[in-house]
């Protein structure tokens, strides 16, 4: 074991035989290895953990709690392999997470993500961008899931997209409007005008021809908020990416409502599109929305008996 870089690598290829994808976890493990590299130690004490974690400084101590849980696994593994490595305990900054409230976006502020991404000044982004929002508002695909679909994985005739080892592993098929099949289409056309040659098998391209990294995708989203001027609705309601997948599932139900549908009925079609092993997931989507709420009283009173 020459580094700890090393070391970090054989861990994570352990952990993903597994099962476990360990994205952004798994990068702050290799940052860490690669923090105890700089300073060519071998040995980990719970101090030099902690003090890692507890970076940047300015942090939300949210942040600094997550960094901390991402190597513990990290050093639970070397503990037996190599002397000096201590575990922190789980109660040593406790991740203690709360759900915010999720940005429900309108048509029009979708509309304005989208114009600001047609304002890119790469061309191939602002192709990207655009339509990357646009297939997110109208499919609810989790955001790592769009930027791992490959071009095979989208069949334009069908109007359907496979999703392949989705979240828990889970594979599942989603059904394309016809107009979501055109913008795609028109998408790989400008794809292949604008970065002729490129073989990449991936749907999205970054402005190099390569795989959107979600770290990019999250940091442009942000620069687009701040381009159609959208603002917090609160400390805790924020323009997020991953409330384009909230709003899909609200406005699906709220489109039931609406046209008097069974709703009780179509949940489960709902979580198989989101990809939901458990449907609670889907109602506590729903739960957030006080209009969709609003119906659902109104639904109930409507099917009370009458004394």
């Amino acid at each position: 074991m020459s580094t700890m870089r090393q070391a970090a690598e054989d861990y994570l290829t352990l952990r993903r035989a597994l099962g476990f994808k360990l994205e952004k976890p798994g990068r702050l493990v290799l940052q860490f290895a690669d923090h105890l590299d700089r300073l060519g130690t071998r040995q980990v004490t719970i101090d030099l953990a902690l003090s890692w974690a507890r970076q940047p400084a300015a942090a939300n101590p949210v942040w600094w709690a997550y960094r901390l849980s991402a190597v513990r696994g990290f050093t639970a593994y070397l503990h037996p392999r190599l002397p000096g490595i201590e575990v922190p305990p789980a109660d040593l900054l406790p991740l203690r997470t709360k759900r915010a409230t999720p940005y429900l976006y309108s048509a029009e502020d979708i509309e304005a993500l989208m114009a600001a991404a047609r304002c890119l000044r790469s061309p191939i982004a602002a192709a990207t961008y655009e339509t990357l929002i646009g297939l997110l508002a109208v499919t609810g695909l989790r955001v790592g899931e769009a930027i791992n679909l490959d071009r095979a994985d989208v069949d334009l005739t069908a109007g359907m997209l496979v999703v392949r080892n989705g979240k828990f592993g889970k594979s599942r098929e989603v059904p394309l409007h016809p107009s979501t099949a055109h913008a795609l289409s028109d998408y790989a056309q400008q794809r292949g005008r604008l970065l002729p040659g490129r073989t990449a098998p991936n749907l999205f391209l970054s402005t190099t021809g390569t795989r959107l990294s979600d770290s990019r995708v999250e940091s442009t989203f942000r620069d687009l908020v701040r381009r159609a001027g959208m603002q917090p609705r609160s400390a805790k309601c924020r323009p997020r990416l991953h409330d384009l997948r909230h709003s899909f599932a609200v406005n699906t139900v709220l489109d039931w409502y609406r046209r008097g549908d069974d709703v009780q009925a179509k949940m489960p079609l709902l979580s198989a599109v989101l990809g939901h092993v458990d449907p609670s997931a889907t109602y506590w989507y729903l739960s957030t929305a006080p209009e969709l709420m609003a119906l659902a009283c109104a639904r109930l009173e409507q099917n009370e008996p009458r004394s």
